[in-house]
């Protein structure tokens, strides 16, 4: 809910000039801040869960802090201006984005799959 409300006013402030766009990043900005608590918070309480429950959390923690790390790229651009600058960081950005998703994913596999040698190891 968050992240969607700070897109959206990302995608206001891009259409305003002057006094209101900074007004608009503004706020962004202190959404931003918001959610980087939320994710600290939600990073600290999956922590101490069980590791079954901890590895699913934490993943799922990954992909919000990757959300808000495009989200912040997005200020940026709003806030440069300088077109050329923005798309090159922009493609700069997304590759970086990708292979932390992907590593994210198969960090979680992998965990999930020791997880269940493990499991069959204590049967055994």
């Amino acid at each position: 809910e968050l992240s969607a409300n700070v897109t959206k006013k990302c995608t206001i402030a891009g259409a305003l000039d002057g006094e209101q766009k900074k007004q608009k990043v503004t706020e962004i900005k202190a959404g931003i801040d918001d959610a980087e608590s939320l994710i600290r918070k939600m990073d600290l309480e999956a922590r101490s869960l069980p590791p079954n429950i901890k590895a699913v959390l934490l993943a799922k923690q990954r992909e919000y802090k990757s959300d808000l790390n495009n989200l912040k790229s997005e200020v940026k651009k709003l806030v440069s201006g300088n077109a050329y600058a923005s798309a090159r960081d922009e493609l700069l950005e997304s590759g970086m984005a990708h292979s932390l998703t992907a590593s994210a994913d198969q960090r979680s596999r992998l965990m999930m799959s020791t997880e269940r040698i493990n499991k069959s190891s204590d049967r055994v």
